[in-house]
């Protein structure tokens, strides 16, 4: 666990052992391709792996070189083509980025020299460097952009590229479908945990009325249910937007579906398959996941709901780290870190369930929520505004719990991801949720 108590050399090891394996991941998901896939883009929605490369680089020299250690830039004439807001993903491959092997070799200088500073880094006198929290975020960063570069990979029209083993084989989940939480305060959000982003920040107390929420994510063999009742087809299970958006783009199951003879198929990563009706649903947007819920006679939960079911310890009434605990993850508590390329069985890791009872609330699929992507009482930007600030308002719906593709630095109980509601590509899932009043 990281903890402000702790000494400068265990922070120093933490620092190490989450940048090394930020770094050989990066280092796998870049060169599993040949260097026309390095520098094509896949999607219009996606960068080059290329850019995503030498951005991490920039991002590392900016805040650990530059900001942290008051050293000049190395290439100040790039900041330019990696500043994220400066050219949408679409314009990238127009630029003139850095070449596949200058990529890397910038990277690696940085990483090289970032390295020599971790050694000496005192981690105190400043926000940045109490408890290393600057040596996380980037940390944080680079994983954050690994799972940007596998769904790169997954939108990737080509032979296979990346393997990696499949989840244990679990048994059929025959416990309740649902899980009651019961109503009354509880603290969302944090403000102890060192290396928290800021839109986790401050911890509040945050009133839940009682609900109902599902055991496991909604399944792929549930969500065809909804398809086989025509459920894209009626316009009574949709928002006005979400309705414009299936008729104006012809959809009709989730991203990466298709249906042969009496099956469907999926391809993933390069492989067709046929879809396990066992596996959280993947690749559906938010409008797909509100209408599901509709249908089934309910909706998708808030993200205090969410969260409450993930940390909230009824014994102790106190707000934990994880589902399972304070303990950081560990591989019988959830599906993380691109250890498998695809969401376990539903009803999977029951090591990692919270004390409500709740299943694969960490790991697995990115969760949608009903809400929309807000500040916190009290929000205060750190240590800079374009991390957070400029998404919150309506247009972005937030979501939880991580997935397969998420390193466990980049994911914990109060860590909140955010996306337009129509956006497919990404590992996302869901599960629902209805009122309980009087429970």
């Amino acid at each position: 666990m990281t903890d402000p108590a702790l000494d400068a050399e265990t922070l120093r090891e933490r620092a190490l052992t989450t940048l090394t394996t930020a770094r050989a991941r990066t280092t796998l998901l870049t060169s599993c391709v040949d260097e026309p896939d390095l520098t094509a883009q896949h999607s219009p929605l996606m960068s080059p792996l290329v850019w995503d490369l030498a951005h991490i680089g920039n991002q590392e020299e900016q805040w650990l070189l530059r900001a942290v250690a008051g050293r000049d830039a190395m290439r100040p004439e790039i900041d330019g083509l990696y500043d994220a807001f400066e050219h949408p993903r679409s314009e990238r491959p127009s630029l003139p980025l850095l070449a596949p092997a200058e990529a890397r070799a910038y990277a690696s200088e940085v990483r090289g020299r970032v390295l020599d500073l971790l050694e000496g880094t005192a981690f105190h006198g400043t926000r940045l460097t109490e408890a290393g929290f600057a040596f996380g975020m980037i940390a944080q960063h680079e994983q954050q952009h690994d799972e940007t570069m596998l769904i790169t990979h997954q939108l990737r029209i080509g032979p296979q590229a990346l393997t990696a083993p499949d989840p244990d084989p679990a048994p059929p989940f025959t416990g309740p479908s649902e899980v009651l939480v019961p109503g009354g305060p509880f603290t969302m959000g944090t403000s102890t945990e060192p290396w928290a982003l800021d839109n986790e920040r401050p911890a509040h107390r945050c009133e839940v009325a009682p609900y109902w929420i599902d055991t496991t994510p909604v399944t792929n063999g549930a969500y065809q249910a909804f398809i086989d009742d025509g459920g894209y087809g009626d316009e009574r299970w949709w928002t006005p937007d979400g309705w414009a958006h299936i008729r104006q783009h012809g959809i009709h199951a989730p991203l990466f579906w298709h249906r042969d003879g009496g099956q469907w198929l999926r391809r993933r990563f390069g492989v067709t398959e046929v879809v396990p009706p066992d596996e959280p649903v993947l690749h559906v947007s938010w409008f797909e996941a509100d209408a599901y819920a509709r249908w089934a006679g309910r909706r998708l939960p808030t993200e205090a709901e969410w969260e409450k079911a993930a940390r909230h310890d009824p014994v102790s009434g106190r707000s934990t780290r994880y589902p399972w605990g304070d303990a950081d993850p560990a591989p019988r508590h959830a599906n993380l870190g691109q250890r498998h390329l695809r969401p376990a069985p539903a009803g999977s890791y029951p090591e990692g369930e919270s004390p409500l009872g709740v299943r694969q609330l960490i790991g697995d699929v990115w969760e949608w929520t009903a809400s929309d992507f807000l500040p916190y009482p009290g929000f205060q930007v750190f240590p800079y505004k374009e991390y957070s600030e400029v998404f919150f308002g309506p247009e972005y719906k937030v979501l939880r719990g991580g997935s397969f593709a998420v390193d466990e630095v980049a994911c914990r109980g109060t860590f909140r991801n955010w996306d337009y509601p129509i956006r497919r590509q990404i590992f996302s899932g869901f599960r629902t949720a209805r009122s309980a009043e009087g429970a």
